[in-house]
């Protein structure tokens, strides 16, 4: 095993167990692409998943990480989450359920304790189902806002934003699980900034300490000069006049229907302008980077302290159980949260 996983294997919530995600671990471990991880959740589910998933895979009841080291390859090492309830295997795949719902939260609580205690190095989270949440009583809408109040309890909690990014685009959001109505209320030039500044910090993390930050409008043409909304010149210039003052490459505002175009990485052909997007609300920002593929999109929660990745992708009820799902995502998140976790990844 690497030094890696002797020191804080990166652990893995085991997400929804009526959607995809067991499934989707289950193929990871068997491509071998989970070297190094742990899996929190049911040992029932996960057993289920890898023989949906084409069997020839050992899964393991382990009692602590560090049991994970003597288990031989091709062997899914699981830790039992204590408090799940005890017919999980119950709630039918494909359908919301609240029993999935008091599962999944209660795996990304105990991996977040076991981050913060230092005995993981990062966590991916396999997708969850935000109406599965609600019907168990979860007071959150997604992951995000579940960390950034599990991250320093008893104090007030991190400011965090919404990453999604591949190979060719990375774009952080202002704001995120809200109406569109409310998301525009929120666009405010403090929370602008505040996403300038944590996007800017955090790049460091994945080898770009001076990142060129494109700022995108929110009206149509970034307004078109106050013709078609005034909240470019009002709210958004002044943040990006701030957070220059701050040394941070940041510009614009930039028409959100071209500025993706232009922060594409694509060489040799097509270098982007820019290293990252900010845009102001979820479905202008995300809709980008998903048409791209949603087979490579990570999801990255920045401004927590630890590292947490996600795939980009949901619970994909409509094929839970057929084995057919398509474990890329996830694979691209556990190496975006390896690469983040590394100490050499810090400088």
């Amino acid at each position: 095993m690497s030094n890696g996983l002797r020191a804080q294997p990166l652990v893995i919530t085991m997400g929804d167990a009526c959607g995809i995600g067991p499934e989707i671990i289950a193929k990871l471990f068997r491509d071998g692409g989970a070297r190094g991880c742990v899996v929190l959740g049911d040992v029932a589910v996960m057993r289920r998943a890898a023989g949906l998933t084409g069997g020839l895979l050992a899964v393991a009841r382990i009692e602590r990480l560090a049991d994970a080291l003597d288990l031989p390859p091709m062997c899914m090492p699981v830790l039992p989450v204590p408090g799940l309830p005890g017919d999980l295997l119950a709630a039918p795949l494909g359908r919301i359920d609240a029993r999935a719902g008091a599962a999944a939260a209660r795996c990304i609580e105990q991996a977040v304790t076991l981050v913060r205690a230092g005995e993981a190095s990062a966590i991916v989270t396999a997708p969850i189902h935000k109406e599965a949440l609600a019907a168990a009583g979860i007071g959150f809408p997604g992951h995000t806002e579940m960390l950034q109040a599990l991250a320093a309890p008893g104090e007030p909690p991190p400011a965090v934003r919404m990453m999604l990014a591949n190979d060719e685009l990375r774009t952080v959001l202002v704001t995120i699980h809200m109406s569109l109505r409310r998301a525009i209320d929120a666009v405010t030039t403090e929370a602008v900034l505040e996403t300038i500044r944590i996007a800017h910090a955090c790049a460091a993390g994945w080898g770009q300490p001076r990142p060129r930050i494109a700022v995108a409008g929110l009206n149509p043409h970034a307004g078109e000069g106050g013709l078609f909304g005034d909240e470019e010149l009002r709210i958004i210039a002044p943040a990006i006049a701030a957070a220059r003052a701050d040394g941070i490459d940041a510009s614009g505002s930039y028409a959100p229907d071209t500025v993706f175009m232009r922060a594409r990485h694509a060489p040799p052909a097509h270098p982007g302008e820019f290293d990252i997007v900010v845009a102001m609300t979820h479905d202008h920002g995300l809709i980008p980077v998903k048409y791209l593929g949603v087979e490579q999109g990570v999801n990255v929660t920045l401004g927590l302290p630890f590292v947490r990745t996600s795939p980009d992708h949901g619970t994909a009820f409509d094929i839970a159980g057929t084995g057919r799902a398509d474990a890329s995502s996830l694979a691209a998140a556990v190496r975006m949260a390896r690469r983040l976790a590394a100490p050499t990844s810090k400088t």
